[in-house]
């Protein structure tokens, strides 16, 4: 996995995303991006992102004419942004405005952060910045992208994709998971959970689940797993099997198995995992300095296993982490590094 593939903000500024909205843009994931990188946490005590907008012309309609957008910088802004979030429309067919690929080529060679939501994977790859690497659209576009973008590696059915210095999202509701998969990238685990907490969001849903849920609403009430999941979480540290969350949930194994694809889209084993290792980057964040303590604690087991899964999920060994998002790291010019917390 590529670290630290776009570079960091200068020293004494926050890092600046800037998001190009061009006509027929989608207003929900501009939405999703500016509840994300765009205000202010007074909870936190600080401000994570400079954010702003920019388009090619002064004023823009965005989807289907539902509203017109006016008074946001102009394309030149694009140039400064460490990390550029590309249009993304529904009408894919179309070819979008070279100003607009120019300014995506040009921010991609000076090393910024590319991020595509939903359609705007087509944005990138028309850029031509996807060929050979991986990323993901809207499974209803899986088609049309790969038969115009056939040197592009699809993956169709994940929610996103973090491919470095490109990534992108799959769906609408992507985009947020995406969102806050950059903020742990970028500021830790602990203050992603704070801003998925005022977004009332699942604070981790991994990049790799799959776009189509196929129960999302339960439609008996009593087959959620809300309970047996907050019963779980509460209980990390102890030897937590799937039989004994299939006791808990007073079903076997196997139906317990089909309720996590069906509700969450992962396996309870996975989700376990996770949720361990979200607690051990937790703990490490708050200041704990002895990885075996930090192990044990998480239900990870020992400091070898901490070590394999972070560097595998984060990327990062839990030195590196604690030097990046322990309570002696500098707080507000953060990198955008390969991805420090599940």
């Amino acid at each position: 996995m590529t670290q630290d593939s776009s570079h960091p903000a200068p020293v004494g500024r926050l890092h600046r995303v800037v998001v190009i909205v061009d006509e027929n843009s989608n207003p929900f994931e501009l939405g999703c991006a500016t509840e994300v990188f765009g205000l202010r946490r007074p909870e936190l005590g600080r401000d994570l992102y400079d954010f702003r907008l920019c388009s090619p012309e002064p004023e823009t309609s965005m989807r289907d004419g539902f509203f017109t957008l006016a008074g946001v910088a102009g394309l030149e802004a694009a140039e400064s942004a460490d990390t550029l979030i590309v249009p993304n429309r529904p009408d894919v067919e179309v070819p979008r405005r070279p100003a607009v690929l120019d300014a995506v080529r040009r921010a991609h060679a000076r090393g910024a952060r590319l991020v595509g939501f939903c359609s705007g994977a087509f944005t990138l790859a028309e850029a031509g910045v996807l060929d050979g690497r991986r990323a993901t659209a809207h499974w209803q576009w899986a088609d049309a992208f790969r038969a115009r973008f056939p040197a592009v590696r699809l993956e169709e059915d994940v929610l996103f994709v973090d491919d470095g210095d490109v990534l992108t999202a799959a769906g609408s509701a992507a985009a947020l998971d995406l969102g806050l998969h950059l903020v742990r990238r970028d500021h830790g685990a602990e203050v992603a959970n704070s801003v998925s907490r005022r977004l009332v969001f699942a604070a981790h849903r991994d990049g790799g689940q799959r776009q189509f849920i196929e129960r999302p609403v339960p439609d008996v009430p009593n087959e959620s797993l809300a309970s047996v999941l907050a019963w779980a979480q509460e209980r990390l540290d102890a030897p937590l099997t799937v039989s004994a969350l299939a006791a808990r949930a007073s079903v076997s194994p196997a139906t317990l198995h089909r309720r996590f694809r069906a509700q969450l889209g992962t396996t309870p084993l996975a989700w376990l995992t996770r949720e361990r290792l979200a607690l051990a980057c937790r703990l490490i964040e708050r200041g704990e300095a002895r990885f075996e303590v930090v192990a044990r604690r998480s239900g990870l087991g020992t400091a070898a296993n901490l070590r394999t899964l972070m560097r595998r999920e984060t990327g990062l060994a839990p030195s590196a982490y604690r030097r990046r998002f322990g309570p002696e790291a500098t707080t507000g010019t953060a990198p955008a590094g390969r991805s420090p917390g599940p």
